[in-house]
């Protein structure tokens, strides 16, 4: 390895001999300028000096460049920043330097993007719906006491009766029942009734139903299940172990209510059940008028 007075001695050698080359071009600038003064007369002793000083200059010039490769290779084997690395004759320095801009703007450009990315925040678990973790059953549907206020066939269908019920909230409900070819319209006025309340609103021939009123059904008779005497609007039915947590509106494609129907019946003593379980209301049955061992629809 070479050592750092070598790396010296080499570094001042290159240095005298460009200074000797500058030397050599003023002299040859001088020789010009001279001839240009003489005239013919003295031509040909000054081309003569002209060629032996350019003769001279090309072997400084040879002397030079090998003494650049000289100190660039004992830079290179000191490990120091190599800063007369000799340039191949057949490379362009510019178009070196405009291909390097690129990848460094490129470079630049793909360390700001990683900076400015965001990383990404761990995910959160979904909170489980209610209506996906809570069971299955009566406790899901709004059965509720209603005053039906009063009753009138539907003007567009005569299968249906509108009905105004009072649930005990801020207004009455519009419900529409498919009741007319079972119960007498002045028997649908004026009474009380138990009222499924949480199914989606529909529309039936082009009236909004809110609400479903509870009915003992077989195909030849249909029967209004009936809350206990003293019952009030917005009083609630309750099911003994079954928790009521009834869904603010019922999803349609859950199919809940269809789950919970095969289960709602009528006993053998006209009370209302679920899975033998009786309904009630402040502690007291629901009950049919007289049909026994019918769904409740």
């Amino acid at each position: 390895m070479a050592s750092a007075e070598v790396i010296a001695k080499l570094e001042t050698k290159a240095v005298a001999a460009e200074k000797l080359i500058e030397l050599l071009r003023q002299q040859i600038s001088q020789v010009k300028a001279a001839q240009a003064g003489q005239g013919n007369g003295g031509g040909a002793a000054f081309s003569q000096e002209i060629v032996q000083l350019r003769e001279e200059n090309s072997n400084l010039k040879s002397d030079v460049e090998t003494w650049k490769a000289k100190l660039s290779a004992a830079e290179v084997t000191n490990g120091k920043k190599v800063f007369c690395a000799p340039i191949k004759s057949d490379e362009n320095p510019k178009e070196v330097k405009a291909e390097a801009t690129p990848v460094a703007a490129t470079d630049k450009k793909e360390k700001k993007v990683k900076a400015d990315k965001p990383e990404k925040a761990p995910k959160e678990k979904k909170e489980v719906k209610k209506e996906d973790d809570t069971p299955v059953d009566i406790g899901r549907l709004d059965l509720r006491v209603g005053h039906i206020r009063k009753a009138s066939k539907h003007p567009d269908a005569d299968s249906l009766y509108v009905e105004e019920i009072d649930l005990g909230e801020e207004k009455p409900r519009t419900v529409i029942s498919g009741l007319v070819k079972f119960i007498p319209e002045e028997e649908m006025q004026d009474r009380m009734a138990i009222i499924l309340c949480n199914l989606k609103p529909s529309k039936m021939r082009g009236i909004m139903s809110e609400a479903m009123v509870m009915c003992a059904s077989t195909p030849e008779k249909v029967e209004i299940m009936a809350p206990p005497a003293g019952s009030k609007p917005g009083d609630l039915v309750q099911v003994d172990g079954y928790n009521r947590n009834p869904d603010a509106q019922l999803n349609p494609k859950k199919k809940i209510f269809e789950a919970c129907a095969p289960d709602l019946k009528v006993n053998d003593t006209k009370q209302a059940t679920y899975k033998g379980v009786l309904w009630t209301v402040n502690g007291q049955p629901v009950t049919s008028q007289t049909l026994v061992g019918v769904q409740i629809k």
